[in-house]
């Protein structure tokens, strides 16, 4: 059993991170580099997504011009292999563009 002690501070940071990318419409897609080319999954409105590139695909297709999250709570969680979970509870705000 490996867990890593630093589980909460790495969870809270990532998240951080995450969202600030998330959020910044020019920083978006450095995003990549967060979900591993492989092994990572994103389920999206009933739609699966596997791997990095298939989950940046669906990231740069959403049709929202801003968005913004609000976090209301981050839980943190270690792996027996030394990595983390992480669930995040919160609001989005999006505008997305009107064909008037």
């Amino acid at each position: 059993m490996n867990l890593n002690p630093n589980y909460e501070s790495i969870g809270k940071a990532f998240t951080q991170q995450y969202y600030a990318l998330f959020d910044d419409p020019a920083q978006r897609h450095q995003l990549v580099n967060l979900y591993n080319a492989e092994h990572s999954l994103m389920s999206f409105e009933g739609q699966q997504m596997q791997g990095s590139v298939k989950i940046m695909e669906k990231i740069q297709n959403l049709t929202f011009t801003k968005i913004a999250h609000l976090i209301t709570a981050v839980d943190c969680q270690p792996t027996f292999d030394g990595g983390i979970l992480i669930s995040v509870l919160g609001q989005l705000k999006v505008r997305i563009p009107s064909n008037y």
